[in-house]
């Protein structure tokens, strides 16, 4: 196999505030187009990406003094306030794996606030780029062979001209996920379905309901995110450069029936 190019400074910087959500929405597609098209380019963000998987395992493996944890649990209780939704590490610059039992070390009071695995969290996967191909059923052309569990994904391309590009699986807060993203006119979505029991509703997020379906819609940086559920399980729609309301309306789209709910 040939060595990977080396990246510029500028690149570096580049896929360092890509991964951190910093990019405006022109940016960052762009960046996502080139991740497709530039194989280097993708291995490194992928190890910049385990990087940053690698520092919240080691986080999870602190054990934080004892004071500290008392601390955390009285406010926990109620005895003073505290922002419990899961905060955004921010990598500032391009990190080595040198320094990642240093960050470990920072964000482990992080991980103790963190809580349960959040809706918020599963994004992570619709930053990344597709492993895999996607598989058609001919038999059911509303439906994508690819599933979680007894979930399928929809086919969205005979009926909004989105077509499934990829797909990749990931286990993200120790849940299973698999995303599907899907391209129209040099946009992309990314469609992640979680395995087990669904996730608490994001806080904050807008209720919007549709053809009868219960959703929640908010904002993650630059990305607009719609999230419901489909037979038990949280499914999660999310895009920078696409409306609430068409995220909506391919959620909540049943394919005459052949989309469960």
């Amino acid at each position: 196999m040939p060595e990977p190019r080396p990246l510029s400074e500028a690149e570096e910087a580049e896929l360092a505030a890509f991964a951190d959500g910093r990019l405006e929405p022109d940016e960052r597609a762009d960046v996502e187009r080139r991740l497709v098209e530039d194989i280097d380019l993708a291995r490194a963000y992928e190890r910049q990406r385990a990087g940053m998987v690698a520092i919240a395992t080691a986080a999870e493996s602190v054990s934080a003094p004892l004071a500290l944890r008392s601390r955390i649990e009285a406010l926990q209780r109620g005895e003073a306030p505290v922002r419990r939704r899961r905060r955004r590490l921010s990598f500032g610059r391009w990190m080595p794996a040198a320094g990642l039992a240093a960050a470990a070390a920072v964000a482990v009071v992080v991980v103790l606030l963190g809580g349960a695995p959040s809706t918020e969290a599963m994004l992570a996967a619709a930053t990344r780029v597709p492993t895999g191909t996607v598989s058609l059923d001919p038999r059911q052309p509303a439906l994508l062979r690819d599933r979680v569990e007894a979930v399928r994904f929809p086919n969205f391309e005979a009926k909004f001209g989105w077509e499934a590009a990829g797909v990749r699986t990931d286990e993200i807060d120790g849940r299973s996920t698999k995303t599907v993203f899907y391209r129209k006119e040099g946009r992309r979505i990314a469609y992640t379905i979680v395995g087990g029991e669904a996730l608490a509703w994001p806080g904050g997020a807008t209720k919007t309901p549709r053809d009868g379906v219960e959703m929640r819609t908010f904002r993650d940086g630059n990305r607009t995110v719609v999230t419901w559920r489909r037979e038990g399980r949280t499914c999660v729609l999310s895009a920078t450069n696409v409306t609430t309301d068409e995220l909506l309306t391919l959620a909540s789209w049943k394919g005459k029936g052949a989309v469960s709910f």
